[in-house]
């Protein structure tokens, strides 16, 4: 049997892990690993320490298709639209740029919904604080070792995680990356920001006229999220939550600062933008050291069978 590990439960992971179990007839043990205590990645869903119904999206807060995607990743969104996983954005976004022929879409049980539906569909193995060190090759297998706990063995490994991240990992993995390869994996930037939850108790009003809203000028702020709003789930029963996403310049200015003086900044910049908010029961500030890359690449090979000692990288 193949033995096949996918390291990141983001979305790329958890749908490369989907399309690995779709596209191989032949017995195959699949494990997904991810430093994270839970999947979801750049698409995380957090919950209120309270009340784990009353939710708020810190990573993507919402899909947008083009009309060249909804051609070639059809199959992908009738799938998640027949599953109830993603709906039509018809909230209010204001300061939103829409192109023609573009479409929204969130995810009413939350943006890690779409993961957790791959990593199911997918069969794999998941486990969370799996944090990969080193992949080296023995009698044509890759064994990869982790922070804690034994290594094991495999016949074909995906990376998926940031590429920062697969530049740190040690072992014969090093001598994979040829030199002008690693020249352009290292030019790979990413920008940083914050994410910062806020829940609040049932019967809560956040009395404004849209559901998400992007801003200009501030140095701080550059969207906000009624986030069960936007997702089409206000109940009398369960309590509002509100994001806050930071701009990238001000993510980079902060980005070795601790958790609490980040959070006490934005919250200042947030009295400023919407002055007299209620008291939150709960907050979660989430750092992204790397959000975004400007152009995303693939790099696959390094093997002599579809199995045997194969590794890729995706990102």
């Amino acid at each position: 049997m193949a033995r096949v590990l996918v390291v990141g439960a983001g979305l790329t992971g958890s749908l490369c892990a989907a399309l690995l179990r779709r596209q191989t007839s032949g017995p195959l043990y699949l494990a997904v690993w991810d430093k994270a205590e839970d999947s979801g990645g750049r698409m995380t869903t957090a919950s209120s320490p309270h009340n784990p119904q009353c939710t708020a999206d810190l990573g993507a807060q919402y899909i947008t298709c083009t009309p060249h995607y909804a051609k070639t990743h059809q199959s992908f969104y009738d799938e998640l639209l027949a599953h109830d996983i993603l709906r039509p954005l018809t909230s209010p976004i204001e300061g939103m740029v829409m192109k023609e022929g573009d479409c929204n879409f969130v995810a009413s049980q939350g943006i890690s919904s779409v993961i957790k539906h791959y990593l199911k569909e997918s069969g794999a193995e998941v486990y969370f604080r799996h944090c990969v060190t080193q992949i080296n090759l023995r009698n044509d297998k890759w064994e990869v070792s982790k922070q804690t706990g034994s290594p094991e063995q495999f016949d074909l490994i995906v990376l998926t995680m940031p590429v920062p991240q697969i530049l740190q990992l040690q072992g014969d993995i090093t001598n994979l990356i040829s030199k002008c390869q690693r020249q352009q994996l290292e030019a790979v930037s990413y920008s940083a920001r914050y994410a910062l939850g806020l829940f609040y108790e049932a019967g809560t009003k956040i009395d404004v006229p849209w559901a998400g809203l992007y801003i200009t000028g501030n140095p701080c702020i550059r969207f906000i999220s009624i986030d069960n709003k936007k997702r089409n789930i206000e109940s009398s029963e369960i309590g509002p939550s509100l994001v806050i996403h930071t701009t990238v310049p001000f993510g980079v200015t902060y980005l070795e600062h601790s958790i609490e003086d980040v959070q006490e900044l934005i919250f200042q910049q947030l009295e400023n933008i919407l002055p007299g908010l209620p008291q939150p029961i709960a907050t979660k500030c989430q750092k992204w050291r790397h959000s975004q890359v400007p152009s995303a690449g693939v790099i696959l090979g390094y093997g002599k069978s579809p199995w045997m000692t194969a590794i890729g990288f995706i990102w």
